[in-house]
């Protein structure tokens, strides 16, 4: 995970360097510390940290936590029972509060003092998107006093009650900076180049995530309709093929440093894609196919003759773990998706949630999301459903529960599988845990369900202001009560 961050500390470096005119001058600087940087240079450094939060344990763990694959020996195997420390998230905590947070407020405060406006904007959206995975992960965190350790060395952490409301109000703010128009800003944005009508929804689709979280299905539909309106405007991790600096997280994860430590026999996702198992989910207007093969490997690179993730990258066959693929952060899938089932869960009528399936399927149908390669080397196929098909009986009703029920267990599901590989498959378990329907998952080991992350043991050891006690993997937090 440490290795993202050395292209962007290196150019530190070689300005602080730089900056020397003679070899006497400032002889007590340390040059490995940097204590400033340009707001583009801090701001850059902001979405990388991101990056890394997304793709780190908020990924990996929801990986063998929520049945999108399974651990098998090594960390992942011990993890995936349940048989976890605290130590084990004091990397993803650092992540979170000193890499994305801190410099994201760094980046804000001198956009800001340059009345850049639009840097600012994307700053916040950023700094949320970071601190929503950790309240969502770890429940209760320091938000207001985070990241200004002068002032506040030993940071208060904040019930999501309080949390929410602000977090929420954090991107109004992102969005009329972002609308003003006020400001530049270029290469120093990795993901859009400074593009501030993507950004825009973007923010909106985050609040909308949000406010599912806390169950406002009305707020979050009204958000959604302002959110990622293509797939272009998704919001992804850019990766490329240089080891050590710009992989995919998770290829380096299952081909290098735990290699075959994940595979997915028996992982609830897998089953439902592949064709060949008892509970595929598909039917006459669906063939999972495509995407089966692209999440999967029937024939494992790292575990021969298991299924696994797949991590292929070749001309022919790029998987969703692909060396070079990008990560999804904030997607057209997601947005379209919430707008479905905020549709019927807030009063809406079942036309148009779904409408709004259809729309999904429709973009499936064309190929989504799903790399070309197996666009074009297996079949894929979501014709549009009609009302009927939710009715007792119909194809998506064969055990006739209501037609409501029928159409949002169906919407709970493409949801849970469109997640995969992020940690939002998780939040969605855990947010319909205590529902009729949704994805009822068998605990790996014993008879409990993790609900959370567990607090970083450096927090723990250096922070008055931590919870105490500390909650176990297994206590349920607010948003999920």
């Amino acid at each position: 995970m440490k290795n993202i961050y050395k292209p962007f500390l290196a150019v530190l470096l070689s300005l602080h360097l730089a900056s020397c005119e003679k070899i006497v001058d400032d002889l007590n600087v340390d040059p490995n510390n940097p204590t400033d940087a340009p707001a583009s240079y801090v701001f850059t450094g902001a979405q990388i940290a991101n990056v890394a939060v997304q793709e780190g344990q908020a990924s990996r763990l929801s990986l063998v936590w929520t049945g999108y694959g399974t651990g098998v020996f090594q960390q992942y195997g011990t993890w995936y029972a349940y048989n976890i420390t605290a130590s084990n998230f004091d990397d993803d905590w650092n992540n979170v509060f000193t890499g994305a947070n801190k410099n994201a407020i760094i980046a804000i405060q001198k956009a800001e003092a340059l009345g850049n406006r639009k840097m600012a904007g994307i700053a916040k959206v950023v700094q949320v998107n970071s601190l929503a995975t950790a309240t969502e992960l770890w429940g209760d965190i320091p938000y207001e006093e985070a990241g200004r350790t002068e002032e506040f060395p030993n940071p208060r952490f904040e019930s999501q009650q309080e949390l929410y409301p602000k977090l929420i109000t954090r991107l109004d703010e992102a969005i009329a900076d972002l609308e003003s128009g006020v400001g530049t800003v270029g290469a120093e944005d990795i993901h859009f180049s400074g593009d501030a009508n993507n950004w825009i929804q973007v923010a909106y689709t985050l609040k909308a995530r949000l406010y599912m979280d806390i169950k406002q299905y009305d707020a979050a539909y009204s958000a959604a309709v302002q959110g990622v309106s293509t797939y272009a405007n998704s919001l992804y991790a850019p990766h490329g093929t240089t080891p050590n600096v710009n992989q995919n997280h998770t290829f380096s994860l299952l081909t290098d440093v735990r290699a075959g430590s994940i595979t997915a026999e028996g992982a609830y996702n897998a089953e439902l894609l592949n064709p060949s198992n008892s509970i595929y989910r598909g039917n006459a207007k669906t063939d999972e196919t495509a995407r089966f093969r692209y999440y999967y490997l029937e024939n494992g690179v790292n575990a021969p003759g298991i299924i696994e993730p797949n991590t292929l990258t070749t001309s022919a066959a790029r998987g969703f773990f692909a060396m070079d693929a990008d990560f999804p952060m904030v997607t057209y899938q997601e947005n379209i998706l919430t707008l479905a089932e905020a549709a019927l869960r807030s009063g809406r009528s079942l036309d148009v949630a779904l409408g709004h399936l259809n729309e999904y399927r429709e973009f499936l149908n064309m190929g989504g999301y799903i790399d070309p390669t197996y666009q074009e080397s297996a079949t894929l196929n979501y014709e549009a459903y009609v009302m009927a098909d939710f009715a007792a009986g119909g194809i998506e009703n064969s055990d006739n529960i209501s037609q409501e029920d029928a159409l949002l267990r169906e919407i709970l599901q493409e949801r849970y599988v469109t997640f995969y590989g992020t940690h939002l498959g998780w939040n969605d378990e855990r947010r319909t845990r205590n529902e009729a329907y949704g994805i009822k998952l068998q605990p790996n080991n014993g008879d409990q369900l993790p609900y959370r992350f567990i607090y970083s043991q450096n927090e723990l050891n250096s922070n008055p202001n931590s919870p105490n006690p500390a909650p176990s993997l297994f206590d349920p937090m607010y948003i999920y009560q």
